[in-house]
């Protein structure tokens, strides 16, 4: 099952601040990859988005259909055992490509939710998009520890 970790936003970190994130981010999804595999999207719109939604350009996925998840205030927040849940419940049904992303400043629209199969929420507090991204990409490397029964995750 591929992971994508996608964003609204630029693609490169501009001050050391954002490129110290963009590491934290890089070093989960590289741990991830011994679960799943996982990449990066960065789209300078949602609208870009959602046209790579409907007609994705990476080879990985044109011939999968995509499970999005929309991270949002306004979604479900998940405990970490609940999020490896929903993960495992995904990965046992069979998906091959679940993106994950961080929608624009002002949030999603209700346009986009509607493509959504999951609204994600960390909880009414809102994050930089850099540190959303860091906290998502440690969360997924969580949830499949969890899922894996390695004590990476010891329940608090």
């Amino acid at each position: 099952m591929l992971i994508t970790l996608a964003h609204i936003g630029p693609k490169a970190a501009k001050t050391s601040a954002r490129s110290h994130y963009e590491a934290l981010t890089r070093l989960y999804c590289d741990r991830l990859q011994s679960y799943h595999p996982c990449q990066s999207e960065a789209f300078p719109t949602e609208s870009a988005f959602l046209a790579w939604l409907a007609h994705p350009q990476s080879s990985k996925s044109t011939r999968t259909p995509i499970l999005p998840v929309l991270l949002d205030s306004r979604g479900r927040a998940l405990s970490s055992p609940e999020l490896a849940h929903w993960l495992g419940a995904r990965r046992d049904q069979g998906t091959q490509h679940i993106v994950f992303a961080i929608g624009p400043p002002d949030g999603w629209s209700a346009k986009a939710l509607t493509h959504a199969a999951l609204q994600l929420s960390f909880g009414p507090i809102t994050l930089p998009h850099e540190l959303a991204r860091l906290v998502l990409a440690e969360q997924l490397y969580r949830a499949c520890t969890i899922l894996a029964g390695h004590p990476y995750h010891s329940g608090h």
